[in-house]
């Protein structure tokens, strides 16, 4: 198969790092483009430190309309004004990090229809279509925690989430939250009750569970750590852990980069990884799932690339054969 060329917009950022950590090795990809306007014709390991040796390509301020994807790496809300600015062939297959076309009142965009892209839940949508809307983090482990539960139309009740992740979730810029000095030994809740995030988690529950109409009460926090997200959902459940487990194990059954954990589970165990590792356990009338994924890979770069590789018919795994270190 002739190698992909791909184009990275927004290059200085965690998730077009990651990608590009990822893609360099990609059997099926090379790098034609990085764009940064406030590093062009400087080398990549400028603003990614980890690639120093890796790759000969430089930032550019340039485009290639030609590529064959292309990744919007880009701060949420920039990415549909870098596509009026910008036009591209209509054989370029976008794939948005950011949060543009999430939703269904905004798939839709200069001719683009936008597919939400979690695999395991529109999967077989992602390998039809030509553009992507990558899902959030938090969104990301939150929604494999509550999915098999909509499918089997058992939220019927509100739904509690606590979910926390690292300092990488913020983005590379400085800001007062994010400095050493307030970030180590510290912990923080922002945004409770409102992250933007809910709109999608709302919208895919609703998607397997027509009468979904029960609050999800999400708190975010910010962790002293970089990478990760540990989430804790829980919700009334009529059943036993047995029943509860089945659910799970027989929703994810097919799905490449999901694990059920019998024991309590940790978030060294998918750092670095495209993984979502998941346990189970039911209390007093109570299901809860704990959920954790690496916010950069399963939560960003790692799943876009998944989605990549279903888009070009590509086994699912490629280029995301990945371990995490417990140590």
């Amino acid at each position: 198969m002739k190698k992909l060329k791909i184009g990275i917009v927004g290059g200085s950022g965690y998730t077009a790092g990651e990608l590009l950590r990822l893609l360099i090795h990609h059997p099926n990809t090379e790098i034609d483009f990085v764009f940064s306007t406030t590093n062009a014709g400087k080398p990549l390991h400028v603003a990614h430190a980890d690639l120093m040796g890796e790759s000969e390509v430089l930032f550019t301020d340039t485009v290639n309309p030609d590529v064959d994807v292309l990744f919007l790496c880009l701060g949420h809300g920039r990415s549909r004004a870098f596509l009026e600015a910008n036009e591209f062939s209509e054989a370029t297959k976008v794939i948005d990090l950011g949060n543009d076309f999430r939703l269904l009142v905004d798939k839709e965009f200069q001719g683009r229809d936008f597919v939400y892209g979690l695999p395991e839940l529109n999967k077989e949508a992602i390998v039809k279509a030509k553009n992507i809307a990558n899902p959030g983090c938090f969104a990301t482990a939150i929604q494999h925690a509550l999915l098999p539960l909509a499918n089997a139309s058992k939220i019927n009740d509100a739904v509690h989430v606590n979910a926390t992740t690292g300092s990488t979730g913020a983005g590379v810029s400085l800001s007062a939250t994010t400095h050493f000095s307030w970030r180590d030994n510290n912990f923080s809740s922002y945004k409770v009750f409102s992250h933007q995030h809910l709109g999608e988690i709302n919208q895919s529950a609703k998607q397997l569970q027509n009468n979904h109409d029960q609050p999800i009460f999400f708190i975010p926090n910010r962790g002293n750590f970089s990478r990760g997200i540990y989430a804790t959902v829980y919700t009334k459940f009529e059943g036993t852990v047995e029943q509860a487990v089945k659910l799970y194990q027989d929703f994810y059954n097919d799905a490449t980069f999901i694990v059920i954990s019998e024991t309590p589970i940790a978030l060294k165990q998918v750092v670095n990884t495209n993984k979502c590792i998941l346990h189970v356990d039911v209390k007093d009338g109570m299901i809860l799932v704990t959920s954790v994924i690496d916010n950069l890979v399963k939560g960003a770069s790692g799943q876009a690339i998944h989605n990549m590789n279903l888009m070009f018919g590509l086994e699912e795994k490629t280029g995301l054969n990945l371990k995490s270190s417990a140590f």
